[in-house]
Order: structure tokens, then C-alpha cells, then sequence
């Protein structure tokens, strides 16, 4: 059937073009037997929305844009991924801009992002120090953060894993090991993420009755590329050392290889434990402790609270927590 309209749609299914409107839009009273008989002479004609039409008159894109730092860091392109495929069921486009944790480009890309119309925006910020100008955009987007918070900014839904109980956990499941001397092995302080992950080693180092006064439990990484002689260094000033918390996989996995190169065995010297649970961490020998991020959560929260600022049926100025847990392996074995 040709140039089918949606009088049509309506005739066929003996209803009002008024009725065929609102289940196509789904808003409005109609019945789930209606709603039925509708959809099916829908799909039998073929007949599809002018959706760009619509979207005008509505003044919505259907579109989202998302944000990210590093697509090539594995929690950042799995969180990409669960967030798409979540707004693809309610039916939106994403448009995905990797800032390469570069403040220029990131601020270029809100600017482009608001240019396109975008009915709303999932911001995983690269910036060490974040700051959202939102009301430089001239159309007022609704936004969410994930894992970083603007600076000074009360109005945000804010989307984060507990860093400080990974931190603790991480540095408690190394005492458990039976581990006396933990260090953590951490490149930057700057993000609060970091700081967070920073605070519950310590916490952890407290509950112990382990003197943190001093930086002598932070084993702190000048660049991925001096690794193994950041590390040889540290050890030849704390051979004491017998356990380590590495801020995330990428770095314990390198450490674990370098430990193997200097000759100090995993587990049975040091025990190792990351953060992120990445898939490598199975395949490795010995496989890797780590805490895991709930990552379709944080994917599932972020969506949710996004379409509600859309939809005007959520507030900004909240902060969504997720809980982590242990993925414990062959590197913090007795």
C-alpha cells in the first residue's frame, strides 16, 4: 500500500485518528486491545512516522550524546556500550564523543553536541578538574555525570561506584593474605575517584593500626613507560613490601610482569590486587584479584535518571552510589 496516512491507519483499524496519535506517540487513555489492533494494521501496511517531522513539532531529537575520556580504556568503552544499548530500547540515537582526556576537545564537543539538539547528555569527564559550563550552551540540555563530578556544582545527578569501599576492600582483602607491609601503586592524585580509592587504602591501613602519617605505603608511578624502574626503586627503598593494591588492571597486570622480570613470584612475595575486573584478568597466570565495578548499573542509573530530567520526573542535585565487590583470584591466594 502506497502513500498510506494515518486516516488510513485509523479507518482500517476502525478508530479515531486521534486514537491511532496517541498509541503511536504512546501518551494519552486507550486500551491494551486497542493499542493491539493498532499496531497490528501498523505493521501489516508498513506505515511509518514522519519522525523528523514530529520531532520538530515536539522540539525533540531523539537523540543523546555521550561523552568519554578513552575509548580504549576497558571501563570506559563497556560503559559506552551498556549505556547505547539501554537508550536504543527506548529508542534513541547516541552520539559518541571520545575527548581523549583533552579539556579543548571535551569543551569543542559540548558545543557540537548542543548544536545538534540533543534532548539530553551522559558526561564521563576526562578532566582532572571538571568543570561542567553548562550554562554557556545556550539550549538547556539535561545531563548526568558518571564516575566525575563537576567542580562546585550542586545541580548534577551524579553517578559513581563507591571508590572508598573498593579501596578498603581491596587493601583489607591483602591483610587477610596475611600481608603485613601493603603499599598502593598509584600514577595521580587529581581525580576524585583516585582520591576516594586513595582514602579507603588508608582507612584500611587505620583499621589495622598501620601508621599512615607518612608516604611510605604509596608506591607513586611517575609515567606507564618508567614502570619497571619505579617499581625496582621502590622495592630496593621498602623491601619489606609484601603486598600490593594497584589502582586499576592496566597498571597490575604491567606490575605483575615486571615482578615476574625482577624475579619476586606472585603470590607466594607479593600479593597483587587491581580495580576494574577487567577480561584479561582471567587469562593472566597468575590470574588477578580485582574489584568489580557494576557496570550495567551504573549504565542502568544513568539512563534512567537521564530520561527522568528529560521527562521532568526527576530532580537534579542527587548523588547514585553504586556498590563494588571482589573478584578474588590467584595473585592475593595464601
Amino acid at each position: 500500500m502506497q502513500n498510506i496516512s494515518i486516516k488510513d491507519i485509523a479507518k482500517l483499524a476502525g478508530v479515531s485518528v486521534a486514537t491511532v496519535s496517541r498509541v503511536i506517540n504512546n501518551n494519552g487513555r486507550f486500551s491494551e486491545a486497542t493499542r493491539k489492533k493498532v499496531e497490528q494494521v501498523i505493521q501489516d501496511t508498513g506505515y511509518e512516522t514522519n519522525y523528523s517531522a514530529k520531532n520538530l513539532r515536539m522540539n525533540r531529537s531523539d537523540t543523546i550524546g555521550i561523552l568519554i575520556p578513552d575509548i580504549s580504556n576497558f571501563f570506559f568503552a563497556e560503559i559506552t556500550k551498556l549505556l547505547e544499548d539501554q537508550l536504543f530500547t527506548h529508542g534513541y540515537s547516541v552520539i559518541i564523543c571520545n575527548t581523549a582526556h583533552d579539556d579543548t576537545r571535551e569543551k569543542n564537543y559540548l558545543k557540537t553536541l548542543a548544536s545538534k539538539g540533543i534532548d539530553g547528555l551522559i558526561v564521563i569527564s576526562g578532566s582532572a578538574k571538571f568543570t561542567f559550563e553548562h550554562t554557556n550552551i545556550q539550549k538547556n540540555i539535561p545531563y548526568v555525570c558518571v564516575d566525575r563530578q563537576p567542580e562546585e556544582n550542586d545541580e548534577t545527578i551524579f553517578i559513581s561506584s563507591d571508590h572508598f569501599d573498593g579501596g578498603y576492600q581491596a587493601t583489607t582483602t591483602l591483610f587477610r593474605a596475611q600481608c603485613k607491609n601493603p603499599v598502593i601503586a598509584i600514577g595521580t592524585f587529581d581525580t576524585p575517584s583516585m582520591q576516594d580509592r586513595l582514602r579507603g587504602f588508608k582507612q584500611a591501613l587505620q583499621t589495622q593500626r598501620v601508621n599512615t602519617d607518612d608516604w611510605g605505603h604509596v608506591f607513586k608511578l611517575s609515567a606507564p613507560e618508567n614502570i619497571e624502574q619505579d617499581l625496582v626503586d621502590y622495592l630496593q627503598r621498602h623491601p619489606d613490601t609484601d603486598g600490593i593494591f594497584a589502582v586499576n588492571d592496566s597498571v597490575a597486570l604491567k606490575l605483575q610482569q615486571v615482578l615476574r622480570t625482577i624475579g619476586r613470584a606472585v603470590p607466594e612475595d607479593i600479593k597483587l590486587i587491581g580495580f576494574d575486573n577487567s577480561p584479561t584478568d582471567q587469562y593472566v597466570t597468575p590470574t588477578l584479584s580485582s574489584v568489580a565495578q557494576n557496570n550495567e548499573q551504573l549504565a542502568t542509573q544513568a539512563v534512567h535518571y537521564l530520561l527522568g530530567l528529560i521527562n521532568q520526573t526527576e530532580r537534579p542535585g542527587q548523588d547514585i552510589i553504586i556498590p563494588v565487590s571482589l573478584r578474588l583470584r590467584d595473585t592475593t591466594r595464601r
